[in-house]
């Protein structure tokens, strides 16, 4: 399949160009999971000209996030530093990481946490287990958020206006999944996860994935991320998961919400300069 470039509509007065191209170069490794990337397959990816990405890819090699060798690059584990700027900043990691090991602990399944990007949740905290599944997840995952219960959560979160104009945009994400709902289908799920305040798929995003989320809630009560418990289908039904997993889950939900609202009340220390 050919690569769609990435497109860049509605950009402000103060955007910096150049700027945007090197992360649209950055994304377009995500193209070829595991893989060199040529500067071909970079070019084709965002539309740019090979110069220009030419460029771009020396310009990261010297600051270490690619590596060249053969005329093919490859991201270097430095490029995590840009992601780990958002977990340190959010300190969402640290608050939640405590209390889905205990999730995981009870279910026994996989258990994570999403926030929403566009139309795509991006996996931003998760304790997996090892089991055999279809779909590998890691913190920074993408996938389309209509077909995953972490999905239908967040964007029920929304208001109409927001909501429409979310699903409006393309999914940046890979993954074709197995659920592809018309708009109506789509508000019927998630009117029914605003009414039941959870929601769960089954085999929606692929094959044999089940999961149950639920919503996190800054102390304002507005809603900061969802959580979920993943399952297999042919080992768990959807009768323990909504049954006995999703009363667990809510427990942890809430016990990160409280986490939440304490920090919410400590005063933010003041550094004194050297």
């Amino acid at each position: 399949m050919r690569d769609q470039p990435l497109v860049r509509t509605d950009t402000g007065r103060d955007f910096i160009e150049s700027l945007a191209r090197g992360l649209d170069v950055i994304r377009a490794f995500g193209r070829h999971p595991g893989q060199p990337v040529s500067l071909a397959q970079a070019a084709g990816a965002t539309g740019l000209a090979r110069p220009t990405v030419r460029r771009i890819l020396l310009t990261l090699e010297e600051l270490g996030y690619v590596r060249s060798e053969g005329g093919r690059f490859t991201l270097t584990p430095r490029i995590l530093e840009l992601g780990l700027s958002y977990i340190a900043a959010s300190d969402i990691w640290t608050i939640t990481r405590p209390h889905l090991e205990d999730l995981v602990r009870v279910t026994g399944e996989s258990c994570s946490i999403a926030q929403l990007d566009g139309s795509d949740i991006i996996y931003v905290s998760r304790v997996a287990v090892a089991k055999l599944v279809t779909l590998s997840v890691t913190i920074g995952t993408r996938f389309p958020a209509p077909p995953t219960s972490l999905g239908k959560v967040l964007l029920a979160a929304l208001d109409d206006d927001e909501l429409h104009r979310v699903l409006d945009l393309p999914s940046r994400s890979a993954v074709r999944p197995t659920w592809r709902p018309t708009d109506s289908e789509i508000m019927i799920e998630i009117e029914n996860t605003r009414r039941r305040g959870w929601a769960a798929t089954d085999q929606q995003l692929a094959p044999a994935i089940r999961s149950v989320a639920a919503p996190i809630r800054n102390p304002d009560g507005t809603v900061l991320a969802a959580a979920n418990v993943n399952a297999h289908a042919m080992e768990t039904s959807m009768e323990t998961l909504i049954g006995e997993h999703l009363p667990r889950l809510l427990e942890a939900t809430a016990a990160i919400e409280q986490d939440l609202a304490r920090l919410a009340q400590v005063p933010l220390a003041t550094v004194q300069p050297r």
